[in-house]
């Protein structure tokens, strides 16, 4: 249920160009038929010589559509060529490999290029992969003798002479130099998953890739899970075929028992598996994070299935002693993966390991904050480390003394980057310029020293800079928008204001509001509120300005955003975890009440307010359209929960418990129970694909509503996923649908 659309820029990768009659005003087809307005992305990096240098992908001079790999020195940006595309075209081809990522040995000779790739639920995790020696100048495919685009998560190991990968739900080695291949595990199915995961671990704990070698090579940890007991559930396609055809998908619903999960280690001389065992049982435990420090000791994370309390083991494979020497307990959740609407930590991430392999890092909501501690790994004694009165938002790296990260004390809208001591005795200390203002993301070298600066806010575009630490001086600029920024100068541009409003409960609710570029104070204009409002996401940020949003207002209309008790803003812990067992009544009500107060203010028209979201948003947009239709008379829900009870175990047995003991909770807070409280105009869209939040949502609540003799309308998306944008020209028509929708129901004088 994680919000897909934020207030950030809506883009096309269409290259067709179709003029708009007057140059400063948007249309859909602007927006979403043309590249007028993209922006520049920065490419992946890889950092070496730990941060000394970094490697990234750059087009070819010499072979067209093709990508060189550029090394760059960090304290000068001196470039040489790493790897030249002309060495990436196999034997009896004319074009080289097509690099999706890459991987560079331990000894830099040898480039890992993963290409061919397919789709597996969020992302590409499947495909071909290709090693280019250096020595030799050879370049060879691993698993050839496996069905193309059937590879996952090859990695090597530290000797440079082996490859691993997972290949049909089972582990494999295979010798670079001799291409002889040794299968680990033998029983790998659809139901018995060794190396990677089911989709409610992907979906949840952000976990893909199930395996990890030790420090010389010699072992390899992996991840089983035992997914025989999940039920499948079956999306329909209707449409390529005279027949439809069932599509399964291992789905574990709230209430449902989750997979069984182990964790085994692999000699790769002897091949014999040795399970490790854990306290509890296997069923009722998720082990969402596990990772090597050294060449035989393992960390390994266990959450129990209430996800309230939070163990973290150490095991010695080669004595097989496992220790307990961390636990974690809370009276809501504990999180593994910390939600942050401002940066892209959504993943796998390790705990970070210091002070020379003897401690690691862990972040912790406190009785007041979100803080970041280092614990010992032989006893499991903590020290804190950010000291400052204010929540850390994300980790962005460490040095051997500092640890940086981000935070923003004075506003949640915005965040910076700061650093402390690893010793616990410094306060923090905030390095991002001031003239930065925004939202700042970094990218920080193994060594501390460089960074990659990701900048934005709402009066500029992203930019990209290779910055040194801790005096922030640009050394390089890797991307610029001016293009897109001068182009966007062009149109009538909305005014925004950041605003926060005390709600008769006394809670202070942030927002965002856009306004017309012609606004007149003394005119009434119809509002859209933009809503999200669940733990995974915040939508009141300082980001660029949506372009569809800009649209809107050009035609007429006040757009505003609002996060409500439970989003992941930086407001204390108790702000965060108030929402427990509480989502769609906490949430719903802040939202409402907040924007009772907004719309007091005399330019806002009380009888023209509209409402949409999506996923988690569009279960908060049912739930305002039949809790407070007093307040708000149009809505447009989108890929919405109906009935939290159709969700995932992993997310919503986190936030609200498990239903077989307080079911209550779930029926109160699922909007579909209220759906007899109807009276605006309501339009519900899903895809009949959506593995995530199922089309099935739309159905009950459809028939809801038909009992209830409710009129609504209603648009469904064949073969879409939660994303709806599959298929030609999806995301115009879905934008043109919900545009017309507005100016119909919300219409502008």
């Amino acid at each position: 249920m994680k919000q897909l659309f934020f207030f950030g820029i809506i883009l096309s990768l269409s290259t067709t160009f179709l003029t708009a009659q007057d140059a400063s005003l948007l249309t859909i087809d602007r927006i979403f038929n043309s590249n007028e307005f993209q922006l520049k992305r920065a490419q992946q990096i890889r950092w070496v010589d730990n941060g000394e240098g970094y490697i990234t992908k750059e087009r070819s001079a010499a072979v067209n559509n093709g990508m060189d790999l550029i090394r760059y020195n960090s304290a000068d940006q001196k470039a040489k060529l790493f790897l030249s595309a002309k060495n990436l075209i196999p034997a009896g081809k004319e074009k080289p490999l097509r690099i999706a990522n890459f991987e560079i040995s331990a000894d830099q000779q040898k480039v890992l290029i993963f290409t061919n790739t397919k789709r597996v639920w969020r992302s590409n995790t499947k495909g071909d992969y290709w090693i280019f020696d250096k020595y030799s100048g050879k370049l060879t495919q691993i698993g050839k003798e496996f069905e193309a685009g059937s590879l996952m998560f090859a990695k090597f190991a530290s000797d440079n002479q082996l490859v691993a990968y997972v290949q049909g739900f089972n582990l494999y080695v295979e010798n670079i130099a001799t291409g002889k291949t040794t299968q680990l595990t033998t029983d790998g199915t659809d139901d018995i998953i060794n190396g990677t995961f089911d989709w409610v671990y992907e979906e949840e704990f952000g976990c893909r890739d199930g395996f990890r070698w030790n420090e010389n090579g010699t072992q390899i940890a992996f991840w089983q899970l035992n997914a025989s007991k999940i039920k499948n559930f079956l999306m329909i396609n209707n449409t390529d075929d005279i027949y439809s055809k069932a599509i399964p998908v291992q789905y574990p619903k709230v209430g449902e028992e989750p997979s069984s999960c182990k964790v085994g280690v692999v000699g790769i001389e002897k091949k014999k598996i040795h399970w490790i065992k854990l306290e509890g049982n296997s069923i009722e435990n998720y082990i969402p994070r596990m990772q090597w420090v050294g060449k035989n000791t393992l960390l390994i994370q266990q959450l129990n299935r209430k996800q309230n309390t939070l163990k973290i083991y150490r095991h010695n494979t080669k004595n097989r002693k496992t220790s307990l020497i961390y636990t974690e307990k809370s009276t809501t959740w504990v999180d593994i993966s910390y939600p942050d609407a401002t940066a892209n930590n959504w993943g796998m991430n390790d705990l970070r390991i210091v002070d020379d392999g003897k401690a690691f890092l862990r972040m912790v909501e406190t009785e007041d904050y979100r803080r970041v501690y280092k614990i010992l790994i032989k006893n499991g004694k903590s020290t804190l480390i950010t000291r400052n009165k204010a929540d850390v938002a994300s980790v962005y790296g460490h040095s051997n003394k500092q640890l940086f990260f981000s935070a923003s004390p004075k506003t949640s809208t915005q965040r910076y980057l700061f650093s402390s001591n690893l010793n616990g005795k410094q306060k923090a200390k905030r390095l991002t310029p001031n003239n930065y203002s925004g939202i700042n993301n970094y990218n920080v070298s193994p060594n501390g020293k460089y960074a990659i600066h990701n900048h934005q806010s709402h009066e500029k575009p992203t930019s990209v800079h290779f910055v040194s630490l801790p005096n922030h001086k640009i050394i390089k600029t890797l991307v610029e928008n001016d293009r897109h920024l001068t182009k966007v100068q062009k149109l009538k541009l909305p005014t925004t204001e950041f605003f926060s409003v005390k709600t008769e409960d006394g809670i202070e609710v942030d927002g965002k509001m856009l306004k017309p570029h012609d606004f007149d104070k003394n005119k009434k204009y119809p509002v859209i509120f933009y809503v999200y409002g669940e733990p995974w996401g915040a939508v009141a940020n300082d980001t660029w300005n949506s372009l569809w949003n800009v649209m809107l207002t050009q035609k007429g209309y006040v757009v505003i955003a609002m996060d409500n008790r439970g989003t992941p803003c930086l407001k204390g812990s108790a702000w965060r975890k108030s929402i427990y067992r509480k989502i769609g009544i906490v949430n719903s009500r802040d939202q409402a009440m907040a924007a009772k107060k907004i719309l007091k203010r005399s330019y806002l028209d009380n009888d023209r307010v509209a409402v949409w979201g999506w996923s988690g948003g569009g279960s908060m947009t049912l739930n305002l359209m039949f809790r407070y239709p007093e307040i708000y008379k149009t809505g447009i829900a989108v890929a919405a929960v109906a009935n939290q009870l159709l969700y995932d175990n992993v997310y919503q047995e986190r936030y609200m418990g498990i239903p077989q003991e307080n079911k209550a909770d779930f029926v109160e807070g699922s909007p579909v129970n209220h759906a007899k409280n109807l009276k605006g105009n309501l339009l519900i869209i899903h895809g009949t694909a959506d593995d995530n939040v199922h089309y099935q949502n739309a159905e009950l609540l459809v028939n809801e509503l038909i009992k209830e003799n409710k009129q609504f309308d209603l648009m469904i998306y064949p073969n879409r996923s939660h994303g709806i944008y599959e298929g030609k020209n999806t995301r115009r028509h879905l934008y043109t649908l919900m545009t017309n929708y507005f100016l119909k129901n919300v219409p502008v004088e």
